[in-house]
């Protein structure tokens, strides 16, 4: 029996479509003073609020890799919970660069999740990965569906000096999105659709960061 190397079941995966390998993405924010607001409107309409609310409290490393003679550089995050148990595997992702189809009702861009252990780090910056910016992320998030909602406050990391970590705005991140195979752009209306029922306490959008000063 022929043994199937792993990037040979991975490509199939992929060609089956039974990866989820896209990110469907809005974007807004919300300020400070409003945010209970917007709390109590997602604990009404999504589904994991029976409990409570499900916090978060993450540090995410961004790293890029430039490869050579390419454009674009290859952009990877690292994210593990500050408050985690210190033998759950820390978080790698791979994230695209954003299609940003103007037929689409939300941005959409490739996006690879996996599992890892604690020196995730250290193997990236040998394989020549450089880190470009870490931050803390802590908050809230919901699901309705498919669908995942986090409202985070974006914490700035000022390197040796912990104390001095503070907010980066008065406002908090909000972010609607699922993770699908390819081919499944119905996604999109299923999000603007939610994505009006939180009008008009935050404006979900797609957001070109191209185009940011």
């Amino acid at each position: 029996m022929q043994v199937t190397s792993t990037k040979e079941s991975l490509s199939q995966a992929l060609q089956s479509k039974i990866i989820p390998n896209q990110e469907y993405l809005l974007q807004g924010s919300i300020v400070d003073s409003a945010v209970d607001h917007l709390l109590h409107r997602l604990k009404g309409l999504c589904d994991n609020v029976d409990a409570g609310l499900e916090q978060f409290h993450d540090l995410e490393v961004c790293l890029s890799l430039r490869p050579p003679n390419q454009m674009q550089p290859l952009l990877l995050r690292v994210r593990r919970a500050l408050d985690m148990d210190k033998n759950n595997p820390f978080q790698l992702r791979y994230i695209g660069q954003p299609e940003l189809d103007r037929a689409r009702p939300t941005l959409v861009r490739s996006s690879i999740d996996m599992g890892c252990t604690s020196t995730v780090l250290e193997f990236l910056t040998e394989l020549g990965c450089r880190i470009d910016f870490e931050y803390v992320s802590r908050g809230y998030m919901f699901r309705k569906g498919r669908m995942k909602i986090t409202v985070a406050k974006i914490i700035k990391i000022t390197p040796g000096k912990q104390e001095m970590n503070e907010p980066i705005s008065q406002s908090y991140l909000v972010e609607l999105s699922v993770l699908a195979p390819n081919g499944q752009d119905a996604i999109g209306d299923e999000m603007r659709a939610f994505a009006e029922q939180l009008k008009p306490l935050v404006q979900l959008d797609k957001i070109d960061y191209k185009r940011l000063p």
